[in-house]
């Protein structure tokens, strides 16, 4: 889920004079996003008035000079002569003021005050300079969205396309670009650091690796976090180049460098990994560094789509070879309108479902998934095509009985996997009690597969993988951290547990834990250190000072008795928010609400687990994997930023690219009406 931002003061309620100071960026060329229209709008005609008398309902909105030589728009101010075609007056409002039928009284309204513009003589107008200078604040936002490196701008061809719509376009050179995407990046890096200093809970951070095609090792750590308000907040904080040899020693360090960086190095709770063995030593470094120095309590835990991703590469690997032929086969009908036509009329006539393409083809499980899912719904179908088909698909797609066998027995085995995955990537917050009792689910299925008579040699093997790699996710998240985060969801607690993680001395670990660090350090003091007053009294407790005690001892009651009536308590359905459910229980459970915004923050995934399952994640290696070395950290971080609410910002200044890019739509219109407005002249 992505976080917004409210700290930022929007540009669009900025007067037009402000306005044009987002241009005035130190070491950047002048921006004009008044376009000049402004100007060209205010030069009056000579021209005398046609002498027809003119009636259009859009005349209401413009108010006629004393002079009777030119009409003013009520809303901008812009002017345009008095022999302006009525047609054009329309446009204009339908370009520049969208909804302008339907603003009432608004037409009767002090207008706007228009870009001041010092009057020139008509042959000392300016070129249109500072349209083109825009277009370069436009293309920064371009490379962001699309995160593609300044270089694509340097292209012969594309320069020349531009210049094609306009001689005059001047493109920043590949290296100014590339400056003012760094300086945005340590702008934008600012507010991020800003923000976390505000955060009042406990933070857990994941980490995410990659090899571009420079060979060079990459790591992502991002931070998330649960506001007062309750709603789940994450934010990217760096794209960190880990330098060979890439081992544990060399994570670890540039690790802590960016938890130094924003400040968070003692408010870190958990880091989930991508079960990587460098990472785990960096991790397992970095636990022994805090236990250390005693800064707080830290786990570290597996990425479970991770594991989960692992564990059905290993159930597919038997029917690895049929899968592919079966993708050549999706690919030519989604290279084909006329083979996929022909496959949805063949399906309708078999009755073997309804089809969308095109299909998914990815390698990823949902792809390999829709391979086996065509087989087992539409074998005939896809026979049928692939005979009629036969000269450019090849007989060599066509599936042997024994073929389509493995496929049925394959995509019955894994099901329930595709189901899993299928709620973990489409569920709002997969937290770790949630994840924790899916995967002991596909434990059973595995045992369930290796115990059965039914199951062939051949998937019993492969069950046996799977089994493996399913205890050792198990071992590694058997602690009391992942305890405590799972009974903290209310749609677990202790009765959906899994067996292997529902130990009997974890529940008092967990409650001396909540006592110790929820009970008396966030709340009012419960210490018994009373030094000066028992000295006084000669070892004695002054009366007063037994009510304290009283008291005290009567809040800590109160405090454990706040996890004991939570558990005692059924579970939530497991439909319910938990986020939700702890917004309307906060003032029920006020010392265990604060430990559960800190556990619940912890992460069961390192990746998004849509991006490791769907097709989606083709385009996010994609684009890693293309990326200079140059180009990555700045625009991988801003491109997540502005995905997650935050205005792209140069300096101090935020850059307000809704209102640019309508005051380009809106100068492009007026250029028009100008051209019309002189063939009138």
């Amino acid at each position: 889920m992505e976080w917004s931002v409210n700290t930022y003061k929007n540009l669009k309620d900025m007067e037009p004079k402000a306005m044009m100071d987002v241009a005035l960026i130190p070491n950047i060329d002048p921006i004009d996003i008044g376009l000049g229209s402004s100007e060209r709008g205010n030069i009056v005609s000579t021209q005398k008035p046609r002498k027809k008398t003119m009636t259009s309902i859009y005349l209401k909105f413009f108010e006629t000079a004393p002079d009777g030589k030119s009409r003013r728009c009520k809303f901008c101010g812009q002017s345009y002569s008095i022999a302006t075609a009525t047609g054009n007056l329309g446009r204009h409002l339908s370009n520049r003021h969208p909804g302008y039928d339907k603003s009432g009284d608004a037409v009767n309204s002090p207008a706007p005050q228009p870009i001041t513009v010092v009057k020139k003589p008509h042959t000392q107008i300016k070129t249109p300079h500072v349209e083109l200078d825009h277009l370069n604040w436009l293309l920064i936002k371009w490379l962001i969205q699309a995160t593609l490196p300044p270089f694509t701008l340097e292209e012969e061809w594309l320069i020349n396309s531009f210049k094609y719509l306009n001689p005059l376009v001047q493109l920043w050179p590949g290296e100014k670009f590339q400056g003012v995407l760094r300086e945005v990046f340590r702008s934008m890096q600012e507010d991020v650091r800003t923000i976390l200093e505000q955060v009042s809970s406990k933070l857990s951070i994941t980490l995410d690796f990659w090899t571009s095609y420079e060979q060079l090792f990459y790591m992502s750590v991002t931070c998330q976090w649960v506001d007062e308000s309750w709603s789940f907040q994450n934010v990217l904080l760096d794209i960190c180049h880990v330098p060979c040899p890439c081992g544990g020693a060399e994570i670890y360090y540039i690790l802590v460098k960016v938890l130094k960086l924003y400040n968070i190095d003692n408010r870190v709770l958990s880091c989930t990994h991508d079960n990587s063995p460098n990472a785990v030593l960096a991790c397992h470094t970095l636990k022994e560094d805090m236990d250390s120095q005693k800064v707080s309590p830290f786990c570290y835990i597996p990425c479970a789509a991770r594991c989960l991703n692992s564990i059905i590469s290993d159930g597919l690997r038997t029917t690895k070879s049929i899968i592919s032929k079966i993708r050549e086969f999706v690919l030519e009908m989604n290279a084909s309108s006329e083979i996929s036509e022909d496959f949805i009329k063949f399906t309708a006539a078999y009755q073997e479902g309804s089809w969308k393409f095109p299909l998914d083809a990815s390698a990823r499980w949902s792809g390999n998934y829709q391979m086996l899912d065509v087989v087992r719904k539409a074998s005939k179908s896809m026979e049928t095509v692939i005979r009629k088909y036969e000269e450019p698909l090849g007989s060599r797609m066509l599936l042997s009985t024994a073929e389509k066998n493995a496929v049925n027995i394959m995509h019955a085995y894994l099901e329930p996997f595709y189901k899993t995955t299928n709620n973990i990537c489409t569920n709002k917050m997969p937290t770790i009690g949630l994840v924790l009792f899916f995967m002991d689910h596909i434990s059973e299925t595995i045992t369930a597969c290796r115990e059965s008579r039914h199951s062939p040699d051949w998937l019993k093997n492969a069950a046996e993988d799977m089994a493996t790699k399913a205890r050792s996710y198990n071992d590694q998240v058997s602690n009391i951290f992942t305890y405590m985060t799972a009974i903290l969801d209310p749609r677990i607690k202790v009765e959906l547990i899994p067996e292997s993680l529902n130990l009997e001395n974890y529940l008092e670990e967990a409650r001396s834990h909540f006592m110790r660090n929820y009970s008396t350090t966030l709340f009012p003091a419960m210490t018994s250190v009373y030094g000066a007053q028992e000295l006084e009294d000669g070892g004695s407790v002054s009366f007063a000072e037994e009510i304290a005690r009283k008291k005290r001892r009567a809040s800590i009651s109160t405090a454990s008795d706040e996890l004991t009536q939570y558990l005692s308590e059924s579970p939530a359905p497991i439909p319910t928010d938990v986020l939700e459910w702890w917004k309307a229980n906060s003032a029920r459970y006020p010392r265990l609400s604060v430990m559960a915004r800190d556990f619940l923050a912890v992460q069961p995934t390192s990746v998004s687990p849509e991006e490791l399952f769907c097709c989606k994640g083709d385009d996010v290696d994609k684009q890693r994997f293309s990326m200079p070395h140059e180009s990555a950290q700045a625009l991988l971080c801003i491109k997540s930023w502005t995905r997650g609410g935050m205005n792209v910002k140069y300096k101090s200044t935020e850059i307000d690219y809704d209102r640019l890019m309508g005051l380009a739509v809106a100068s492009a219109a007026d250029n028009d009406m100008a051209g019309l407005d002189k063939k009138l002249k």
